[in-house]
């Protein structure tokens, strides 16, 4: 399980008849996980949510892969954060990205050389261009930029330029950009939701806001703006804790202690 299967998807895109739908999708994830003898959860909260769905059942928890060393190595770059703040991820509306344009617009007088970019695929073609007809209303113009996707590298290097990352998410179920982000030390303001605050620790390695409170996630982008010095330590503090979250060897144990799992089911049968 990589999220709430329950109610993340009417977050994603507009769906018709939800009642039908979320019927149909309880049904489904009643047989799967009926039928399952072993559950993989990429965060703690999701691994709550199988187990309340199968009681007693055994859960597995571990991240989805990364490939950390990517970002740990523009990490290690020197040169100066530009005011950027950053996001990167698919556009819709479960990623809360409105939000972010919201809050960015309430300290965009204040700070005029601060920009906003936002990287990824028009996953909700509608959405995006609600995003984009936002920014004209907002008169953000020549301070929002939309990326597009970009090279795994690419994103490495621009997270390192950047003096924040944020991800603003409605549900979350790890935030996987979240500790690339880390791992580039760059401080993050994350949502409080899903696994976010599993990785973001309040104050010390960056901010958690409450999902869609546009208010905090402002004076938490002024913030980090301001305290160039101090965001700087807290990217530091995230790269740590990014390196020791996350590697391949925990990757690999995780599936390891999978597998094992799998044949003591095989032997017992």
């Amino acid at each position: 399980s990589h999220g709430d299967f329950e109610g993340s998807l009417f977050l994603q895109r507009r769906v018709r008849c939800q009642n039908l739908y979320r019927w149909l999708m309880r049904r489904t994830a009643r047989f799967a996980l009926r039928h399952a003898d072993l559950l993989r959860a990429v965060s703690n909260s999701t691994g709550e949510q199988l187990t309340d769905w199968s009681p007693g059942k055994p859960v597995v928890r571990f991240p989805a892969w990364t490939d950390i060393e990517v970002f740990l190595k523009a990490g290690e770059g020197d040169g100066a954060r530009e005011p950027v703040i950053l996001y990167a991820g698919a556009l819709t509306p479960l990623k809360g990205v409105h939000h972010l344009l919201r809050a960015f617009a309430k300290v965009a007088q204040e700070l005029p050389e601060a920009r906003l970019e936002i990287i990824g695929r028009d996953e909700n073609p509608e959405y995006a261009e609600e995003l984009r007809q936002e920014v004209f209303r907002l008169r953000l113009n020549g301070r929002v930029s939309f990326v597009g996707e970009v090279p795994q590298v690419e994103l490495a290097n621009r997270m390192r330029r950047s003096r924040v990352f944020v991800l603003p998410s409605l549900s979350e179920g790890l935030g996987r950009v979240v500790v690339e982000a880390m791992a580039t030390g760059t401080p993050v303001i994350g949502s409080r939701v899903g696994g976010i605050p599993e990785m973001v620790q309040e104050g010390w390695t960056g901010f958690l806001v409450p999902p869609g409170d546009e208010e905090t996630l402002a004076e938490r982008l002024r913030w980090m703006l301001e305290r160039p010095p101090e965001a700087e330590a807290m990217g530091r503090r995230a790269r740590e804790f990014a390196r020791a979250f996350f590697s391949p060897e925990a990757y690999l144990t995780g599936y390891r202690r999978l597998l094992e799992m799998a044949q003591e089911v095989l032997k017992s049968r």
